[in-house]
């Protein structure tokens, strides 16, 4: 966590000569974030190597949220052919270590982050890359890639054509912006009382439910299954969902497609890019996987598991 050699330069220009970089924190991807401190001002520091990470999007999604009132952290600076942001600091209060101080205020939070979610979803989605049948189908073929491989097994046919049976589920007629990464770790409580969010670069155009799978089905953080189902009513009433049977599908067939994707990925950091520090997440993520593929929905991916992925194999 060395500053960038262009970070000194870069902050003068943007008003803040002489300021103190501290670390702040890393991420699974290659950006890097510091704290700046000039007196009794802090700004983040966002340093995205633009020869590994496009931070366009970053920008484009977050003046689309600034833009309908929502909180994204505002660029102060920007250079992007060195790959430095200066972005408005949100603090320290990250929802996820909040809670785990003071578990009282879960409800109430995860109540705000619905509400939020609600809100979004009423306006249309900007012009983004569709969350696609092509996309959905590469995401899970992260995990016959990485962890099948890593559990000694082979790939069994049908894999593909039992996840192209459900696909059309979740093929949102009308599409909203899908954050893609919105849990406990990327919503910040800000000081006015309302949440901040961060990491939502790889936005797309896809299914509200997504974002309520990625935030009630948190890799990271056990969401209680009497809580996960408050909320999922909570938004269906929020949003004025027509059809709850439907969307209660999407949502399994979503948390299935992503629970897969994520057990893929969590083993490409480690087999790939040597950070292992994701491995113990894998058994909860197996566990909401295995919650996933009990509904009547995903019939076919079910029974392709049942045939070729043994308990055994699971979670190792």
């Amino acid at each position: 966590m060395i500053p960038p050699a262009a970070a000194p330069e870069f902050l003068a220009r943007h008003g803040w000569a002489g300021a103190e970089i501290r670390p702040l924190a890393g991420d699974a991807s290659f950006r890097r974030y510091f704290r700046v401190h000039d007196g009794g001002r802090t700004a983040v520091l966002m340093d995205a190597p633009p020869e590994h990470e496009d931070s366009r999007p970053f920008l484009e999604v977050g003046a689309h949220l600034n833009a309908l009132g929502f909180a994204a952290p505002a660029p102060l600076g920007v250079d992007l052919d060195q790959g430095l942001i200066l972005l408005d600091d949100f603090g320290d209060a990250r929802v996820n270590p909040v809670l785990a101080s003071d578990p009282a205020r879960e409800t109430a939070i995860y109540g705000q982050a619905i509400d939020l979610l609600a809100a979004l979803h009423a306006h249309p989605a900007p012009p983004l890359r569709a969350y696609d049948e092509a996309e959905l189908r590469r995401e899970v073929r992260l995990f016959t890639d990485w962890y099948l491989p890593a559990a000694g097994l082979a790939e069994a046919p049908g894999y593909d054509a039992a996840w192209d049976a459900v696909w059309p589920q979740v093929l949102a007629p009308k599409p909203v912006l899908t954050l893609r990464d919105y849990h406990a770790d990327n919503l910040m409580l800000l000081p006015g009382g309302g949440l901040g969010l961060l990491d939502f670069q790889d936005a797309l155009a896809g299914h509200p439910a997504y974002d309520l799978v990625s935030l009630l089905q948190d890799a990271r953080r056990d969401v209680s299954p009497p809580l996960e189902a408050e909320m999922l009513d909570r938004y269906l009433t929020a949003a004025g969902v027509a059809d709850a049977q439907a969307f209660r599908a999407a949502y399994e067939i979503l948390g299935a497609q992503r629970n897969t994707k994520i057990i893929g990925v969590f083993t490409r950091l480690r087999d790939r890019d040597g950070k292992g520090g994701y491995i113990p997440l894998l058994p909860r993520v197996w566990g909401h996987l295995t919650r996933n593929l009990a509904h009547p929905a995903l019939a076919p991916v079910a029974a392709w598991f049942v045939a070729n992925v043994p308990a055994s194999a699971r979670a190792q």
